[in-house]
């Protein structure tokens, strides 16, 4: 029997300083816990290989936080016991999130060394004023040198993270970006629209009254021209945020979209596997407790509804330019999901949000921009 394939997915939750729009788990000033973080790390691997020894690792992705703070020693330690313990695909695609500024000569050797193959830099801006509104430590120039170290090291498969609908950002400003960006012949580009969450220091400035969000029309037509400029220069359009040169899709990520399964390791980190799906606890304290007890603490665990299950499909395969196949669709939930969202897809198609080719369904260019509208349809 063919090993089933599976995304690995190892949270380092540490950073330097919590940036002014970010939600995500992630802590500055903990370095006190490193080390006991990178043990329990290494520990949860172990606890949880007996559950995945049929599976074969197809993408392994190292987030944050910021990994590339860590000194590249707790990397190396965290892949050994990948390695010891789980079957890693021989073309399995090995991410590791950084930050400009924080990687070195010696983290790239190392990164190479234990098989890692793709790097995504978190820039979001190219002007120093927008990254200073983001409450980013790092400079252009830092990213430029970041870029220059991994080629020189060989990581060709790069990513870049870029933000519009900053506070304070002109489309000249997003247009200097692009032209940047594209300039630097990497692999990929993540292109973000900035939502303002409650709880981060934007969400409690929009509270106040002192910070206000981009002009809607504005952010629309950065997206809209980032979308033809990318195709311009020969990236392709994959997903809703992501761009891709021919063959350079992020496999990591197209396996959440394709509803594929996925471990979670670290504070905070999500796993699907079977119908279930379940969550780390985000404290880093009680995540290390809950490791080396042998009782690891969650923040949600339940079992999917076929319900769910198919919602979920719809939604995350929407997210993906090419669409949802139906007729995969109802093979694989044994009903026929054309006739069940017959409605949906009639008042949609009406609306100019979707559009049904064969038994293809995909967004519009309007249904890019009111895609949660969408997906409100399939719950």
């Amino acid at each position: 029997m063919e090993n089933k394939s599976i995304g690995l997915y190892i949270h380092i939750p540490f950073c330097i300083k919590k940036c002014n729009y970010c939600d995500f788990c992630s802590y500055p000033n903990m370095e006190e816990y490193w080390d006991k973080y990178v043990y329990a790390v290494s520990d949860e691997l172990v606890l949880k290989s007996p559950e995945f020894e049929s599976y074969i690792v197809g993408s392994v992705f190292v987030g944050g936080g910021t990994p590339s703070l860590l000194p590249p020693e707790y990397i190396a330690r965290i892949f050994e016991i990948v390695h010891k313990y789980y079957k890693i695909s021989d073309v399995c695609e090995i991410s590791i999130e950084s930050n400009p500024g924080t990687i070195t000569e010696e983290k790239f050797r190392v990164y190479r060394s234990i098989g890692i193959n793709r790097l995504s830099i978190g820039l979001q801006a190219c002007q120093e004023h927008l990254l200073k509104n983001l409450g980013r430590i790092h400079t252009y120039k830092d990213f430029i040198t970041a870029v220059d170290l991994a080629q020189k090291h060989g990581l060709t498969n790069i990513n870049a993270d870029i933000i519009f609908g900053i506070p304070g950002q002109t489309f000249k400003d997003w247009e200097e970006t692009l032209s940047n960006i594209t300039s630097l012949g990497l692999t990929h580009i993540s292109c973000y629209d900035l939502i303002i969450e409650e709880g981060t220091l934007f969400g409690e400035m929009q509270e106040k009254g002192i910070l206000r969000e981009m002009d809607h029309d504005l952010n629309r037509q950065m997206y809209h021209f980032a979308i033809d400029y990318f195709s311009s220069k020969g990236y392709e359009q994959y997903e809703i945020s992501n761009f891709a040169k021919p063959g350079y899709q992020c496999r990591h990520n197209m396996n959440y979209w394709e509803r594929g399964e996925y471990i979670g390791i670290g504070a905070g980190a999500h796993s699907f596997s079977g119908n279930r799906r379940y969550a780390n606890i985000q404290n880093v304290e009680e995540y290390i407790e809950g490791v080396e007890t042998g009782n690891l603490k969650l923040s949600e665990d339940s079992c999917l509804t076929t319900e769910e299950a198919l919602a979920e499909k719809m939604i995350l395969g929407l997210r993906m330019n090419k669409g949802v196949d139906l007729g995969i669709v109802s093979k694989e939930f044994g009903i026929d999901v054309e006739s069940k969202y017959k409605k949906s897809i009639e008042i949609l198609s009406e609306e100019d949000l979707i559009t049904l080719k064969g038994k293809v369904l995909c967004l519009t260019n309007k249904g890019l921009d009111l895609a949660n509208k969408v997906f409100v349809e399939f719950l």
